[in-house]
This record gives C-alpha cells, sequence and structure tokens, in this order.
C-alpha cells in the first residue's frame, strides 16, 4: 500500500495511538469510550486530565521535586533489611566491644594515624541502611538523572508535534516513574547488600559517616561459617581491618571527597541507550512495569563504557588498590599475634575480589564495579615501602594528596622506595622533564619583569592616560 492509499485516520485513532506509543497500549485500567467524542482530533482537556490523574495516581509515591523519589528507596532497603527483625543481644554486642577494645591497641602499634574520637560501634543491618543511604543516593543521582532524562527526551520524540501541548504533562510524569522506579531499584540492591556487608568498610568506599567504625553481627557467622576459624579471632580481624578503615579517611580528610568525586566523575559518564529507552517506550505498560524494572536491574540501558569512562575507572580501581592496599598491610602487622590472621586475610582479599549478588546487582544498576582489581600488587608496595622506610614514613604519604602513590608507584615500588630513601637523606629528588619545564616558565617570567620595559607576554607597558 502506497502512502497515497493509506486511510485518513480520526483523531480518536490518533490519540488511542498515541497513548499505546506513550503507555504501551495503555487500555488497562481504561473504557475505551472516555476517548469518543472528543473535539477535533477527539481530545477534551478536562479528559485528559482526568487520564493522567489516574496514571499519576497508580504511580504517585511521594515524588520528590526533580521527579525521583529517593524516599522509595530508603522504604525498600528497610523493608529488606528488617525482614527478618533480628537485633543485636547483649552478649554480642559485649563480645565486639572487647574485640574493639583490643584491636585499637593492637592497631596503634602497627601505625601513626591516631584513633577515633567516636568509639567503634555493632548495628544492624536497619542502621547499617539509614547511615549509608546518604552516600548511596550521592553515587546514584547521576545515574536516575540520566534514565529519567533519556526516558522524558524518548517520550517526546514519539509525540507528533500537533499534540505537545496537549500532553505536555507526560514528560514530566514519565521521568517520575523512570526515576521513582530507579530509586526502588536502588534501595532493593541496598537493602540486599546489608544482608552481605560485615563492616561498615566492608564495600571499599567510605559510605559510613565520618570517622565512624561499625560491624553487623547479624552477617558475622554467615561470613565466617566456613573458615573453620574461631569467633573470637574472626571479630578480632574484622574489627582490626574496619578501625584502619575508619582511621585512615578521618586522618585523610581529602581522601574521602577525592574518592566519592571519581566515584560520581565515573556516574556523570554515564548515558542511557535511548535506542533500547525508546523500544522499551513504545510498549511500556504503566499497569505493569515489570519489564522496565528488569530493564533497569540488569543493565540493559546502559551501554558499554566509554574509554574516558574506561579511564575513570582505571583511575578508580588504582585508588581502591592504594587504599585498600595499606589497609590489608596495616591489619596483617596489627593482628601478627592471631594464629588464623593469614586465613582471614585470604578469605577477605577473595570476598573484595569477586563481591557477592547484591554487589553484582549494584553494577548493573549504575554500570560500576567497585573492585581494588591491584590489592595485591598495592599491598605489595605497601609492605616494601614499611620495610624499607618505617611505619611513619610511610603513613605520611597521606597527609596531602601529592604524597599518595600513584598507579606508577605500585608498578614500581622501588621506585617509591628509592625516592623516600633518598628524601630522608635529605637529598633533593631526581629532576624530571616536569620539573625542568617549570624552571625554563619561571626563567622567563623573571626575564621578562626583570626591567625589560615589557610585560610577561612581551608587550611593552600601557601608556599611562593621566595628564602630565
Amino acid at each position: 500500500m502506497t502512502d497515497d492509499d493509506t486511510p485518513d485516520r480520526s483523531g480518536d485513532d490518533e490519540f488511542q495511538e498515541l497513548l499505546r506509543n506513550l503507555l504501551g497500549g495503555g487500555a488497562a485500567g481504561f473504557d475505551p469510550s472516555q476517548l469518543e467524542g472528543l473535539s477535533r482530533m477527539g481530545v477534551d482537556p478536562a479528559m485528559l486530565q482526568q487520564i493522567m490523574g489516574q496514571l499519576q495516581q497508580a504511580f504517585a509515591n511521594g515524588s520528590a521535586a526533580d521527579g525521583i523519589d529517593w524516599g522509595a528507596a530508603r522504604t525498600q532497603a528497610l523493608h529488606l533489611a528488617n525482614k527478618d527483625s533480628l537485633g543485636i543481644t547483649t552478649g554480642a554486642k559485649q563480645d565486639f566491644d572487647h574485640a574493639f577494645a583490643l584491636a585499637t591497641l593492637w592497631l596503634s602499634e602497627a601505625t601513626t594515624i591516631a584513633d577515633l574520637a567516636t568509639p567503634p560501634q555493632a548495628i544492624t543491618r536497619g542502621q547499617w541502611v539509614e547511615q549509608t543511604l546518604p552516600v548511596w543516593q550521592e553515587l546514584a543521582e547521576p545515574v536516575a538523572d540520566s534514565i529519567a532524562g533519556a526516558l522524558t527526551a524518548a517520550i517526546d520524540e514519539q509525540t507528533p508535534a500537533e499534540m505537545k501541548q496537549l500532553v505536555a504533562g507526560a514528560g514530566t510524569f514519565m521521568r517520575r516513574v523512570g526515576g521513582s522506579l530507579f530509586a526502588a531499584q536502588l534501595g532493593g540492591v541496598i537493602g540486599r547488600l546489608s544482608l552481605e556487608v560485615v563492616s561498615g568498610g566492608d564495600v571499599g568506599i567510605p559510605i559510613m559517616p565520618d570517622g565512624v567504625a561499625a560491624i553487623l553481627p547479624q552477617n558475622f557467622a554467615a561470613f565466617g561459617r566456613d573458615l573453620d576459624v574461631t569467633d573470637d579471632q574472626l571479630a578480632l580481624y574484622l574489627g582490626t581491618r574496619e578501625l584502619a578503615h575508619a582511621r585512615l579517611f578521618r586522618h585523610a580528610r581529602w581522601l574521602r571527597l577525592h574518592l566519592i568525586s571519581q566515584v560520581t566523575e565515573f556516574a556523570r559518564g554515564i548515558h542511557v541507550d535511548t535506542g533500547a529507552l525508546e523500544d522499551l517506550a513504545s510498549r511500556f505498560d504503566p499497569s505493569s512495569p515489570e519489564e522496565l524494572k528488569a530493564a533497569l536491574e540488569s543493565g540493559a540501558l546502559l551501554p558499554q563504557r566509554t574509554e574516558a569512562q574506561d579511564a575513570a575507572l582505571h583511575r578508580l580501581e588504582n585508588l581502591l588498590a592504594t587504599v585498600e592496599g595499606w589497609v590489608d598491610v596495616v591489619t596483617s602487622d596489627a593482628t601478627g599475634r592471631l594464629p588464623a590472621s593469614a586465613k582471614i586475610a585470604e578469605a577477605v582479599r577473595r570476598r573484595r575480589a569477586v563481591g557477592g549478588p547484591a554487589e553484582q546487582a549494584m553494577a548493573s544498576l549504575v554500570g560500576l564495579e567497585l573492585r581494588p582489581r591491584r590489592l595485591r600488587e598495592a599491598a605489595a608496595m605497601w609492605r616494601a615501602v614499611t620495610d624499607a622506610v618505617g611505619i611513619e614514613a610511610r603513613d605520611s604519604l597521606w597527609d596531602y594528596p601529592d604524597l599518595m602513590p600513584t598507579a606508577e608507584d605500585i608498578d614500581d615500588p622501588q621506585a617509591l622506595v628509592a625516592r623516600l630513601q633518598a628524601r630522608a637523606r635529605g637529598e633533593e629528588p631526581a629532576r624530571d622533564a616536569f620539573d625542568e619545564a617549570l624552571d625554563e616558565l619561571l626563567a622567563q617570567a623573571a626575564g621578562n619583569d626583570g626591567g625589560s620595559g615589557e610585560d610577561a607576554a612581551g608587550d611593552p607597558p600601557p601608556e599611562d592616560p593621566r595628564p602630565v
């Protein structure tokens, strides 16, 4: 059939097709007779408002002003975290208090970084959700905005120009739907994570409030089930590791912002696969949003990483490895008295390398795996530094951002050791191309300012406009 043979369609047909395109054949919950008798293109603004009101009521969850209902994330996460109604017994709390007290003494022998101002604590899964949710929201917000915005754009592109004014609220509504569904999925992932993590620093990034160290006794037994290690040794090791992690981020206050910024920088580079989203939007059924939920959870809407994202991820993985390598070495030195220290350490490293189902779900949801892939190499670097220059010189590398070891130092620990030893002897560090270039620029600037009658750009100074 040619275009000339295409029969004319009434306004009712066009509007019903529009609803099907926008809402996946959205006849569910609607009487087709509602669309009859609409003027011109079959549209009565009052009836349209009523239809959109029904849709909004179906999805209304107290949406935030920007269309992303982060309250849904909190509700879903707490529902999963508290579903077993498990608490912390008085005996368990006392056991962890004793473990933390001894771990504090041991750790003070293995690092010069000061103790925490706030006592460490045993917390429930629900408390872990409440305390970490603000950071998860910060990390996921760029992806949520991208998905919600792309869904709005896809709807707008599918809307005929002559009908954009009539359905002006549909884009905002669909943004709210996409954002709210993403928030609910994020809450589900956080809730499942609360069933797996054993400490505040378990996922590598500083998600707990600043200076807070915590253990989750509810998940403690599951972690040590197959290790054949006594509970007191496991509690001492995990408590020492958690204290080391919290101490480091409290000491190097710039490190927290530096790491979180690198994660959000990666997340802001994520752009939704508009082709997959448009295909999904064309058949979206508001009464059955499971397909959209599945697409969000599986990561089907997130395209492959760009080269810039791969570079950002590489920097992030090196930073995570540098942090956790230091924690690994300090914890090992502090727990040397524990017969099972090496066994527990290996279990922790393998757990961080593989991750659990909830961590994999987080990777699908926001496109990011928080993996210190070079943990063993970074730990070897910190061990070499410790053996060569001692604890105090090693820990001083966290005093300022420009002192922190780089990826090149992980590749070549002996070069880092040589620099530190030369600094300890009072020797000037070996000059490199950067130093030469900087000296040349400074010499040029000094020459230009040294009475030549010209400014730094080589131009004569402007004449004084004031009369003599």
